[in-house]
C-alpha cells in the first residue's frame, strides 16, 4: 500500500500523531508546516537529535503533545539524495515522558508496530533519550575532531585516554542536566568507543567528510551549554565544539 502525500497546505485537521524526522537545523522551518497538523490530542513523536527540540515543541505547542522518542539507525545521504541504511540496526522506541501506560500511547504502540519496522513502547524513554545524546555527543566529537573512525582513534597514541577522558566529560554533564544512564549502557558505549579496528564514525563525520552541514548545536553545542551554565569544565567537548563551529561557519558563510 503506498501511503497519502500530501503538502502543508494541504492539512485540513489535526492528526493522532505526527512523525516527525528532520535535522535540528530544519525544524524552526518545519513548524509552521505542522501547525495545522497538530491539536490538543495529537502526538507528535520527534526522531531528532539531542534534547533541545523537546524544548521548542512544548513552548510551540504543549507537553501534551509531546510523545519521547529515541531512533537508533545508521544512514548516509548519497549523491543523488537517495538515503542509504548502513546496517541492519533500525531501534525506534517511544514511550510518554513520565514512564505512564497511557491508553493512547497504548494505541500508538499497536499501530507502530505493525508499520513493518523494529519499533518498542519503552517505560524509561527520557533515559534512553539521554543515552543516546550520550553517545551521538561523544562519537561525534571524536570522529569529528580526530577526523577518523573509532578504531582510527583507538589505534593512534593516546586515542584511549582521549575517548574515554571525553565520554566521562558528556556522562558528567547529563548526570547533572538530564537523565542518568544505566550502568549496562555505559559499559557498552565504553567497548563501542574504543574497539580495535572498528569502522564506526558518526553521521555527522560522515556529513562533515561530503562538506554538508551538520548539527553541531544540537549534539555537541547545546549539551556544553548546558553544563557550562552549571558550573561544569568539560574542556574536551568545548574544543570539539570550537572545531565544529568553525567548519559551520566556514560553509553556511555568504560568498
Amino acid at each position: 500500500m503506498s501511503p497519502q502525500l500530501i503538502t502543508a497546505d494541504q492539512t485540513t485537521q489535526p492528526y493522532d500523531a505526527v512523525l516527525l524526522a528532520v535535522k535540528g537545523f530544519q525544524l524552526e522551518a518545519a513548524l509552521a508546516d505542522l501547525a495545522r497538523a497538530v491539536g490538543p490530542e495529537t502526538m507528535i513523536l520527534p526522531v531528532l537529535n539531542g534534547m533541545r527540540h523537546m524544548d521548542i515543541l512544548a513552548e510551540r505547542f504543549s507537553e501534551h503533545n509531546l510523545v519521547g522518542c529515541a531512533l537508533k539507525i545508521a544512514t548516509v545521504i548519497e549523491e543523488d539524495g537517495r538515503i542509504l541504511q548502513l546496517m541492519p540496526l533500525q531501534d525506534l522506541a517511544y514511550g510518554e515522558l513520565d514512564g505512564r501506560m497511557t491508553p493512547r500511547i497504548q494505541a500508538l504502540n499497536v499501530f507502530m508496530r505493525g508499520a513493518g519496522f523494529d519499533a518498542r513502547l519503552s517505560d524509561a524513554i527520557r533515559r534512553e533519550m539521554w543515552e543516546k545524546w550520550i553517545l551521538l555527543a561523544s562519537v561525534g566529537a571524536i570522529t569529528c575532531l580526530m577526523r577518523g573512525t573509532i578504531g582510527e582513534v583507538e589505534a593512534s597514541p593516546g586515542g584511549v585516554h582521549f575517548v574515554r577522558h571525553l565520554l566521562d566529560e558528556v556522562v558528567a554533564v547529563v548526570r547533572v542536566v538530564g537523565a542518568a544512564p544505566s550502568e549496562e549502557f555505559l559499559s557498552a558505549a565504553r567497548d563501542q568507543l574504543t574497539t580495535k579496528g572498528s569502522p564506526f564514525a558518526s553521521s555527522m563525520y560522515r556529513d562533515l567528510q561530503q562538506g554538508r552541514r551538520i548539527e553541531v548545536e544540537e549534539i555537541v553545542g547545546d549539551l556544553l551549554r548546558r553544563g557550562t551554565e552549571c558550573g561544569l569544565s568539560t574542556p574536551l567537548l568545548a574544543t570539539a565544539f570550537t572545531h565544529l563551529a568553525l567548519y559551520q561557519n566556514r560553509i553556511t558563510r555568504p560568498r
